[in-house]
This record gives C-alpha cells, sequence and structure tokens, in this order.
C-alpha cells in the first residue's frame, strides 16, 4: 500500500456540459480533503479546476496551485489557496507538479488535461518515476480514449498489459483505493 501525501489533478477549465462535472469535481475534492491527501493543481478558479479547489478548502484541506505568470496576469489566479507557486512557463508548471505529487488524476477535460495526463503515464511506462496515474471516468467521459488505448493495443503498438498500468474509476473512493494500491505494471513497452 503506497502513502499518498499529496496527488497532482489535470481537469478542465471549463466545466463542460450541464452539472455532472462539477459535482465530480466537488466530490473528489471533498473526498481527497476528508483523506487528508493534498492537492496540487494548475492554480486557478475557473471551471472544474476551481470548483475542485473551493470543494477541497470547504473540507479544510490542502490546495496547492502552481500556474503560470501569463494566466496569473490574465486574472486567472485562485486568491484562497493553501500555498501558491507562480512560474514563467507551463514546461516548468508541469514539471513542478510531477515534481511535488506522489500520483496523479485525470478528471475530464480538454487538450490541456489529456497532454498532462500522458506525460505522467509516459514516465511511467519508461520507469523515469514510479508514481500511479488514474482517470477519474466520470459517466464514461474516457470510455472512448480507452477504445482509442485498445486500438493501439490491436495494432501492436501498445503491450496489452500496459492498458491496466493507470487506474480507471468512476466514483472518487474507487479511484484512491486503486492509487493507493497501485501495482506497477513490468512488462516491458517494446515488443
Amino acid at each position: 500500500m503506497r502513502r499518498l501525501n499529496s496527488i497532482a489533478i489535470y481537469c478542465g477549465s471549463n466545466t463542460g456540459k450541464g452539472d455532472t462535472y462539477l459535482r465530480a469535481a466537488d466530490a473528489l475534492g471533498r473526498h481527497l480533503a476528508k483523506s487528508g491527501i493534498g492537492i496540487i493543481y494548475g492554480g486557478t478558479h475557473k471551471g472544474l479546476m476551481g470548483a475542485l479547489a473551493d470543494a477541497a478548502l470547504a473540507e479544510g484541506g490542502m490546495v496547492h496551485g502552481v500556474i503560470t505568470e501569463r494566466l496569473r496576469d490574465k486574472g486567472h489566479l485562485h486568491e484562497r489557496l493553501s500555498r501558491h507557486e507562480i512560474l514563467p512557463t507551463m514546461k516548468e508548471r508541469k514539471h513542478r507538479m510531477m515534481e511535488l505529487a506522489h500520483a496523479f488524476i485525470a478528471l475530464p477535460g480538454g487538450i490541456g488535461t489529456l497532454e498532462e495526463f500522458m506525460e505522467v503515464w509516459t514516465l511511467n511506462q519508461l520507469g523515469e518515476f514510479d508514481k500511479p496515474a488514474g482517470l477519474f471516468n466520470v459517466e464514461g467521459y474516457y470510455e472512448p480514449f480507452m477504445g482509442f488505448i485498445d486500438h493501439m493495443i490491436s495494432q501492436s503498438f501498445l503491450p496489452a498489459a500496459h492498458r491496466n498500468s493507470i487506474v480507471l474509476a468512476s466514483d472518487p473512493v474507487a479511484l484512491l483505493d486503486g492509487l493507493v494500491n497501485f501495482r506497477k505494471v513490468d512488462v516491458p513497452k517494446w515488443m
């Protein structure tokens, strides 16, 4: 069993369609705070990111925002966080979040969310670090993505065992349990 003191959360700076994703971000933020796990995230008050932070803060959780100077200058900085870091570039921001986190979760989001998640999945696959990563599969949001992963497997670009090198769950409790109990896949990426 892993000890997870902090988890980096990747998620949309928009709220998505309806309130389903907002409710999920709220539930995850509250669950992590009640579990004593700090949140590392992009530092904004916008979209799912803001909802996640607000929910965790409401439960007394630690929320550490890492934001770029450009986004801060546009007025995106969440003022009520436990801690802020303001970095010059997105590359530095992503590196700092990876450095601080013991695990990673992606909620629904856009291309930035997916890109950040794919980078940590890749770094785990290459053995550059051993930090579990999971997808919060709200209302099946990540099913089309996992279908594409299955296509990679069927076309021999990814070993089948690597499909299980991330946690996929549709509720916060199962997602956190999966990360805490995660065992690294030892099958080499080269086929």
